[in-house]
């Protein structure tokens, strides 16, 4: 157990500052073709640290299968008490968004998700009952925009579509914005 009241599990790195939200430790979950503190989630973890949270991300490199992922992050954050919030990108939302449940994650905030598939519809997670915040870019041409609308209109996500591509880099600021303000109405 750490000096904020987590536990670090292999494979997570982790960062801690004065907690201005109490016990909140937010999980990152990077897509397919990224890596654990890339430049989304390096922006995102340094948010989160400066409002009070602790940030963690975990380090699916070489693990192909969402199915391991996420028993990975189930493996990883089992025995975290703080409450818990799932951050994830790509394939990373899908693996987050898969596991919230079994985790009682208080809040779940994925980029780009990777829902409705084609070929893998099936596969899309069930919708956790808990507040969902999806950003996602007009210009996405990995994971289709209309597969978050979906989405989101079947378990009434909150939903920001902004003017960007699938790595949503360019939106970073805005992306924060949303992240902040999304963790700030699950900590009150």
């Amino acid at each position: 157990m750490n000096c904020c009241g987590s536990r670090r599990r292999p494979g997570m790195k982790n960062e801690s500052r004065g907690r201005v939200f109490g016990m909140t430790t937010v999980i990152f979950s990077h897509g397919q073709e990224s890596g654990p503190w890339g430049t989304k989630i390096l922006a995102m973890a340094d948010r989160v640290r400066s409002i009070g949270c602790e940030a963690n991300s975990i380090d699916y490199q070489g693990i192909a299968d969402p199915t391991d992922r996420v028993d990975k992050l189930i493996a990883e954050c089992r025995d975290i008490e703080d409450r818990l919030v799932l951050v994830g990108s790509s394939m990373g939302g899908h693996v987050a968004t898969a596991a919230a449940a079994r985790l009682n994650a208080v809040g779940l905030f994925v980029l780009a998700p990777a829902y409705f598939m084609k070929g893998y519809e099936d596969l899309t997670p069930s919708a956790p009952d808990i507040p969902i915040c999806i950003v996602h870019g007009w210009n996405d041409d990995i994971v289709p925009v209309e597969n978050s609308i979906r989405f989101a209109a079947a378990c009434k996500a909150e939903l920001h579509i902004v003017d960007s591509d699938h790595r949503l880099t360019a939106n970073i600021d805005e992306i924060n914005y949303y992240l902040e303000r999304f963790i700030e109405t699950l900590t009150r």
